[in-house]
């Protein structure tokens, strides 16, 4: 090296294979630097006794050490006899204590560093420059040629993050393991299998870091080439049996490095699996094909990310392995009383019932201790602790996840206990029954700028892409109905990156549903792309969406799949669309939320001199996000309405049957709000021939409101029934127990009586708690609101008395009760809103009461934000 003056002073020393070399060789390297470099000892020694380590763990020959002291450096250099066994640097340095992170200690304190590889030693070496010149850049890597022969093993669809997870813990207790027996303890695992383990495992560690080099990201899930020794099968196998030894060891706390978890257990014998068989000639199997342990989930082939929890509207709690919360979202703080700041860094006991915290350490404990899960992949009934004190019944759904460096995170998502643990996707043709489409999404260019994904390179490249998420983000927020989004979306898409979009989404049974297929032109689409339901994702399904759906991707193909890869109907399927389409290539991407996979999304290029190429995946990776979270948010949104609809149907009643009088109801949920209304209708006969006729509205839109609705509803009824009073009086008592109930909700409410024999005449006896006024509308069109009787609304002045009104009906006249959403519209006055209603009611005097309450919905809920029930009576005399 011609920047190498000719050295002041040079020593060396051999050091035998045994744990105190690296002591030896630190008091070594001081003595020999004190004198001529003593601004260097400190680092000096601490990167010696790193590089020493590695020759006693990994090379197991005797050492030399050397340390020149130069005119403006110090080099020192740990020589060993076997040339090939290469450094393997940690591809991915993890921020805490562990193994595998001596070589990063010397890249990141060292001036230079490398190795120099000779036919019978190889020698790792570092310098530390004294005069603060900046040094050239440096790497591990050697020019020499691999020693012997050597095969190749694919492995397909290899989840980066249980990678490292399964690096970091097989370096961890393979380090116990050798100390142990350094220390003269029976550790069950023969020193010679120990040995070959150690060599195993640093073959398949220099393999796996040489194939990444230049990945993009290592967390991604990758396709891999691995070059590995030709004869490493054997040793391969021992490595295999030594770890379970050790794995069982750690169950028994005979060593501090924890156990593993069951995908990580999975996931490593899988690995090993695939280097032994493919070795000795067998095939590869994707690691998607694996069957997975109950408590596994596909959270298992993505890196934890934080800010999927923070933008998730499901409450979200994530702790890490030391029982400390690391992220809490706003619906989570929000659900326990907490703000989000102020539980990240406590123990999640903070959450737990004092009854219960016992038992959660010891859960904890167990897990830690014996990786046998007992609640993860579970939905677990429990109690939460709120700030307050009380407790709030929660469905606790806990999946483990690992971040980039190699850790275990627990994901846990509280559903209240009336809802289910996660939202579940919508069974097939459900997304249909939304309310009538609103506009919305970004509006499209005529002749859009087409982004390529390699756009970096071009002036606006960025800015397009930006663009291009932000619309597609918007496209999906603009309208809560799934399908129109996913319309909107594919639109953009084959306008601005592909020719083809197929968005696959599988909904709560697993089955798989072809929800859009778009094109860049209007030519017609195959009839097979038009299918909905398309065929199950078998244990036989070996194409590409198959494998995607198992978590793999985004998968990148340059051609169609191939027959050979048609293993089942779903595999044959999405072949022929490819073939009919002329795919050139395509890029097929999972979609994901909270790790879990619920569809796919594919882009197809037909022209062939713009082929989709290995840098449109970080553009496309983040495209799915997007689009996955827009896609949650729609389902959770749909979901959340019809189980609101479902509930708010299930408190309405079923209609008496009087001789004399017709009776129709209707109730509308709002077109625009998922939440639970508290309007309500109701009719029952009171003692004396009497009929009774209620419509009310509780204030709020939210699961109290229909709680509060119900409470009212069942009373009003009890009240009427045992005390036969008028209805003014009713309304009081009923205000008098509202208040008992709650000082703070208020509702609006109409209860009436019908009186009259069968043949006539009838009157309507009726007190209103703020209600607007019931519209009577003869036979012959002329119409008039019953506003007397109106007095102030529930929960204002319990103890007032209260106004009410007689009115006579005429026979065949509609009385009809409404509530506001109805009428009411933004920026109308309430006049205009209740003549409107006059007229189409003028308008349907003549029709049947069905048609009566039909009509009126269609020609006036249309713009309502708001939910709507109605009750119309109508006397009929019977002779």
């Amino acid at each position: 090296m011609d920047h190498i003056s000719q050295p002041k002073a040079v020593s060396s020393q051999r050091f035998p294979p045994r744990p105190e070399s690296a002591g030896q060789a630190r008091r070594f390297v001081r003595t020999a630097l004190a004198d001529r470099a003593p601004d260097a000892v400190e680092t000096a020694e601490l990167l010696v006794s790193e590089l020493m380590t590695n020759v006693v763990r990994h090379a197991r020959t005797e050492a030399e050490v050397s340390a020149r002291v130069l005119d403006h450096l110090v080099r020192v250099g740990v020589s060993d006899g076997r040339p090939c066994r290469r450094p393997v640097p940690a591809g991915e340095s993890a921020p805490y204590a562990g193994a595998g992170q001596g070589l990063a200690v010397v890249g990141h304190l060292a001036s230079r560093y490398g190795v120099d590889v000779e036919d019978a030693r190889k020698t790792v070496w570092f310098e530390l420059w004294l005069d603060g010149r900046p040094p050239p850049p440096s790497d591990w890597r050697s020019a020499a040629p691999p020693c012997g022969p050597t095969r190749t093993v694919t492995l397909v669809d290899l989840p980066g993050t249980l990678y490292l997870a399964s690096q970091h813990h097989r370096h961890a207790l393979l380090r116990e393991l050798t100390l142990a027996a350094f220390a003269g303890a029976d550790t069950g695992v023969d020193p010679e299998d120990l040995a070959a383990a150690h060599d195993a495992n640093h073959a398949i560690s220099a393999g796996m870091a040489a194939a990444l080099d230049g990945q993009p990201s290592v967390t991604h899930v990758h396709s891999l080439s691995v070059t590995l020794p030709a004869g490493v099968a054997r040793a391969v196998r021992i490595l295999g049996r030594v770890l379970d030894a050790a794995e069982e060891a750690a169950r028994d706390e005979r060593l501090l490095t924890w156990p593993s978890l069951p995908q990580n257990r999975a996931f490593r014998r899988w690995l090993l699996d695939q280097v032994t068989g493919q070795l000795t000639g067998g095939p590869p199997t994707a690691w998607t094909m694996v069957p997975r342990e109950p408590s596994a989930s596909p959270s298992e082939l993505v890196s934890w990310d934080a800010s999927q929890v923070w933008a998730s509207r499901v409450p979200t709690i994530a702790a890490d392995d030391t029982n400390r919360i690391i992220v809490v979202n706003g619906p989570a703080a929000d659900m326990l009383g907490w703000q989000e700041d102020e539980l990240v860094g406590q123990r999640l006991t903070v959450l737990i019932p004092e009854h219960l915290r016992d038992r959660h350490v010891t859960a904890f404990t167990r897990l830690l201790l014996t990786g046998q899960p007992r609640i993860l992949g579970r939905s677990v009934p429990l109690p939460a602790l709120h700030r307050d004190g009380r407790l709030v019944p929660v469905r606790l759904f806990i999946q483990t996840q690992v971040t980039a460096d190699g850790r275990t995170v627990y994901v846990a998502q509280l559903a209240p206990r009336t809802a289910p643990p996660v939202p579940a996707p919508l069974a097939a043709g459900e997304s249909e029954a939304v309310s009538p489409q609103l506009p919305g999404g970004p509006e499209l260019p005529d002749d859009p700028e087409r982004v390529t994904g390699a756009d970096g390179d071009e002036p606006d490249g960025p800015a397009r892409e930006r663009r291009l998420l932000a619309d597609i983000g918007e496209s999906l927020s603009s309208t809560p109905n799934l399908d129109e989004g996913l319309q909107r979306v594919c639109k953009i898409l084959t306008q601005r990156l592909a020719d083809w979009c197929v968005v696959d989404l599988l909904d709560e049974g697993e089955l798989l549903e072809r929800f859009c297929v778009a094109h860049h032109s209007s030519t017609e689409l195959p009839a097979e792309a038009y299918a909905g339901r398309l065929p199950p994702v078998t244990g036989a399904a070996r194409g590409p969406l198959a494998r995607v759906l198992r978590g793999a991707g985004p998968l990148l193909l340059t051609e169609g799949p191939e027959p050979s890869q048609v293993k089942s109907p779903l595999d044959a399927h999405d072949r022929e669309l490819f073939e009919r389409v002329g795919a050139n290539s395509a890029v097929i991407a999972p979609l994901r939320t909270r790790g879990a996979v619920f569809g796919a999304l594919t882009l197809i290029r037909t022209d062939g001199e713009r082929p989709f190429t290995e840098e449109s995946l970080p553009l496309i990776g983040d495209l799915v996000r997007s689009l996955s979270l827009g896609v949650e948010h729609a389902r959770l949104y749909q979901e959340t309405r019809h189980i609101a609809e479902r509930l708010q149907r299930s408190l309405l009643p079923v209609l008496p049957e009087i001789a004399h009088l017709d009776m129709a109801a209707r109730y509308a949920p709002s077109s625009t709000t998922a939440q639970i209304g508290g309007d309500w209708y109701d009719s029952f006969v009171v003692p004396g021939d009497r009929t009774a006729v209620v419509i009310g509205d509780v204030t709020g839109h939210d699961l109290e409101a229909a709680v509060a609705m119900s409470q009212l509803r069942s009373m009003l009824r009890g009240i009427a029934i045992d005390r036969q009073e008028p209805p003014e009086e009713v309304l009081r008592r009923l205000d008098v127990a509202n208040h008992s109930l709650s000082e703070e909700a208020t509702a609006t409410c109409i209860y009436g009586l019908v009186t009259g024999p069968a043949s006539g005449p009838w009157k309507l006896n009726h007190s209103s708690a703020g209600h607007l006024p019931p519209l009577l509308t003869t036979r012959e069109g002329d119409t008039r609101y019953l506003d007397a009787g109106s007095g102030l609304l529930l929960g204002m002045e319990p103890d007032m008395p209260r106004p009410g009104a007689i009115d006579p009906i005429p026979a065949h006249a509609t009385v009809l009760l409404y509530t506001d959403g109805l009428i009411e519209r933004r920026d109308e006055s309430l006049d205009h809103a209740m003549d409107r209603l006059r007229r189409h009611a003028a308008a349907l005097a003549d029709e049947p009461l069905d048609v009566f309450c039909d009509e009126l919905l269609i020609a006036l809920s249309a713009d309502s934000a708001d939910d709507i029930a109605l009750l119309a009576f109508r006397p009929v005399p019977r002779d």
